[in-house]
């Protein structure tokens, strides 16, 4: 999925936004206009799908760097998609309390991490504060924010977030350095270890995805095969896009794992210089060469942008910060954050928004400098975040975020969708009519939460079974 498709569903002033070139609107009127008739079910699948005769699947793609118009309403379709007959493109934007038990031996001789890692898999801790079962709960901080992040994105749509934390150059950061940890294994024994924890979470999601889209007059061609090894955007139609949308991440993830082996060796032999050098491409994709609008311009594109954040993992885990002074890692992370905040503000005009998510150079460096800063701190001052542990239900939260972190990414957005019919259900009930904020997005978000933390016992257990553990309905 290109940055051109957007980042991230957005649901903004009475509006789902699914990411930047689709917004979702409630009958045909603001969220909150029809305090007698709820919502209704008009997010935009009732109407039908739209078969998609283009080799990538997705419909006509418009500019990838923000240089196209503005997005439309959620559910309706442009006249260039019309014309092209395709679907609304679909956004991005991946990757609490007892502390978790010692993660059993995994027979594959690998315990390395799911995209978003789980707890079993967080990088070991290095300092005085590294407690018994290797676990590191600053990165795992980091992780649970990086996922409420995403969820709050999703549901308020707010363009300043990704300046506030931009989640996913943090979650491919930790990703890098827990896959450079576990490289010190035999590569192929990893890679396929990470493809065995990723698929079988995806897989079982992807039945109610695929089935529900067949149901509403989806007929996939071959690309169906990206629907069992996402190495590709997998295929799907208007009425499911707002599920599928998010699958950029685990795809980009994929191939980072894949492309790993061969990245960290080339790292070592020139850290700072490859580190540097990682930027490079999404500066040549922006003024000298766009990538087709295809899975494989896709693909490129979100590599290139988050190349120097699934790098900098490899630095923090190579001891590479450590060795660097406080002074020039901090005045290059600024000067980074500088070129990407101002790109973003330079390019407002012509995306129509600043938001990192639909302007793929200024998310690169502003990233870059945002997780340098985080990762070097953590590396030079070896935070460990063990005062956790003196708050038990903020620690459980943690830890349940990262055991269940696939599970949390891959079903929040399925129950950002639900819980729109299930508010619409309120309005029906004079004293929730009354007395409930049916009206507020901070009450979609909470219904919202509601469904994920249900999500979590009824399909996370599909985790432990691809990490080859025993099946638990909590971590």
């Amino acid at each position: 999925m290109s940055w051109d498709q957007g980042r991230e569903g957005q649901y903004h002033q009475g509006q789902y936004h699914q990411g930047h070139d689709q917004q979702g609107q409630y009958h045909q009127g603001q969220y909150g206009q029809y305090p007698q008739q709820g919502y209704g079910y008009g997010y935009g699948y009732e109407s039908g799908s739209v078969q998609q005769p283009d080799p990538y699947g997705h419909g006509e793609q418009p500019d990838p760097y923000g240089r196209a118009g503005q997005p439309q309403a959620y559910g309706e379709v442009s006249p260039e998609y019309t014309a092209a007959g395709g679907a609304p493109a679909a956004p991005h934007g991946w990757d609490p309390t007892a502390p978790p038990a010692p993660a059993e031996p995994d027979p594959g001789g690998d315990t390395a991490e799911q995209p978003l890692p789980a707890p079993e898999e967080s990088a070991p801790r290095t300092g005085a504060g590294a407690g018994a079962q290797g676990r590191d709960r600053y990165f795992d901080a980091l992780r649970a924010v990086a996922l409420v992040r995403v969820v709050t994105y999703h549901t308020f749509g707010w363009a300043w977030a990704g300046l506030v934390f931009p989640s996913m150059g943090v979650m491919f950061a930790l990703a890098g350095t827990l896959m450079a940890k576990s490289l010190e294994r035999p590569a192929l024994k990893v890679v396929r270890s990470r493809m065995r924890r990723l698929l079988p979470p995806f897989w079982f999601w992807g039945v109610f995805v695929v089935v529900a889209m067949l149901i509403h007059d989806w007929m996939p061609g071959w690309q169906i095969v990206f629907w069992i090894v996402p190495v590709g955007d997998p295929p799907g139609n208007q009425w499911g896009a707002q599920a599928w949308e998010i699958l950029w991440y685990l795809r980009t993830y994929l191939w980072f794992v894949l492309l790993s082996p061969l990245l960290l060796r080339i790292f070592r032999r020139a850290p700072i210089p490859v580190l540097l050098l990682s930027l490079v491409p999404i500066v040549v994709f922006q003024y000298v060469w766009q990538p087709p609008y295809d899975r494989f311009g896709s693909a490129l594109t979100d590599l290139a942008t988050y190349g120097f954040c699934w790098l900098l993992g490899f630095a923090h885990r190579e001891g590479v910060l450590q060795r660097l002074r406080p002074g020039p890692v901090v005045l290059a992370s600024l000067a980074a954050l500088a070129c990407g905040g101002w790109y973003a503000f330079a390019q407002q005009a012509a995306a129509g928004t600043y938001d990192l998510d639909e302007i793929p150079l200024a998310q690169a460096f502003w990233s870059a400098g945002f997780v340098t800063l985080l990762m070097y701190f953590k590396a030079y001052y070896d935070v460990d975040f063990a005062w956790l542990a003196r708050f038990r239900r903020l620690d459980r939260i943690v830890t349940i975020f990262n055991g269940r972190a696939v599970t949390i990414y891959l079903w929040h957005e399925i129950a950002l969708v639900l819980a729109v019919p299930l508010i619409d259900q309120f309005w029906k009930v004079p004293a929730f009519e009354k007395w409930l904020p049916l009206e507020s997005q901070w009450f979609m978000f909470g219904i919202g939460w509601l469904l994920i933390w249900i999500a979590v016992p009824l399909f996370g257990w599909v985790e432990d079974v691809a990490a080859r553990k025993k099946p638990r309905l909590l971590p």
